[in-house]
């Protein structure tokens, strides 16, 4: 079969390696950075300053679809033009419309990284390590005009590691990544050598969550110490966590779960600083100690243990 793959980053990548594993023919590729740049400006951007995809690329020497969008008539000629089987596609944000969908002989495939009809959206890595789940995963299901909901051709799944050294967004993005590798190998031998019958999905089973935005990323201390560290988690390495106080916000990274030993038990409360940390208490009476955290601003960092000192007090109320 010839397939063409369309994506960005690890997903894009790992497609291809897997597609090509299989025996298949990749007939070109239209990567993400043809949306973002004028055509001129990329000639020079893949010379001076080419990027992890584009040198990925070059070194399969695999052919590129020169065109600014999916829905364009510039890919929709190259497309007919190169009449593939499959358009696959995997870290897509721009909606394909019908006309576009109906052009390989087979279907247009998408690749999620969740088990559908869960977590539907933009970053299932996210949500999934804040919501507690033990598994994730990835399904290969047939592309219609609305995102995430075509028929379902094949999942797989993967564990989350939970707890305070668990996965993060990131390293269950990995994790995910490269599972598509001999995830989708084994779906075009599928689809090679037998009849496959799509599986609808079950609207009544389904989730949606969006985007992480500037309103998700505060933390709650009424939550339990387990919710904030998969939240904090969660977050990493795209987005850092921030808790509030007084008028002032700290940027979190590293942190610990100590037992409560202080006479504080009211959630939010600070109840230990030094010059490098900060100690809060959660809602299940658990403190979490903030190692290195930094006052948000450009020039404020600087002065994160100045506040600490001075400001910020044992038994005020952060959050």
């Amino acid at each position: 079969m010839k397939i063409v793959v369309v994506g960005y980053g690890k997903m894009f990548s790992n497609l291809i390696l897997g597609t090509l594993d299989s025996g298949h023919k990749v007939a070109a590729v239209f990567r993400s950075e043809r949306l973002k740049y004028p055509g001129w400006i990329l000639f020079f951007k893949d010379i001076f300053a080419p990027s992890t995809d584009y040198s990925f690329l070059k070194s399969l020497n695999l052919k590129e679809i020169k065109a600014n969008s999916v829905n364009s008539q510039k890919f929709k000629k190259e497309i007919l033009r190169l009449n593939p089987d499959i358009i696959l596609v995997g870290s897509w944000g721009e909606k394909f419309k019908k006309e576009t969908i109906d052009l390989p002989k087979i279907a247009c495939i998408n690749t999620h990284p969740s088990l559908l009809p869960k977590y539907r959206g933009p970053n299932p890595y996210t949500r999934t390590i804040m919501n507690g789940e033990t598994e994730s995963g990835l399904t290969f299901h047939i592309m219609d005009e609305k995102f995430d909901r075509g028929p379902i051709l094949m999942q797989k799944k993967v564990d989350i590691i939970q707890g305070i050294y668990g996965d993060t967004g990131g390293s269950l993005k990995n994790k995910t990544c490269n599972l598509a590798k001999s995830a989708i190998s084994e779906l075009l031998a599928s689809l090679d050598s037998q009849i496959i019958i799509p599986i609808q999905q079950k609207e009544s089973e389904s989730s949606y969550y969006p985007q992480i935005n500037e309103n998700d990323i505060l933390i709650d201390f009424s939550q339990s110490s387990e919710e904030i560290n998969r939240f904090i988690r969660a977050l990493s390495p795209w987005q850092s966590a921030y808790f509030a106080y007084e008028n002032e916000f700290f940027k979190v990274s590293t942190h610990e779960i100590e037992e409560n030993d202080t006479k504080y038990n009211k959630p939010g409360t600070v109840v230990n600083k030094t010059k490098n940390s900060i100690s809060i208490l959660s809602g299940d009476n658990k403190i979490i100690k903030f190692i290195k955290p930094k006052l948000f601003g450009k020039f404020k960092k600087y002065m994160t243990g100045f506040y600490i000192r001075f400001v910020l007090k044992k038994g005020n109320i952060a959050g």
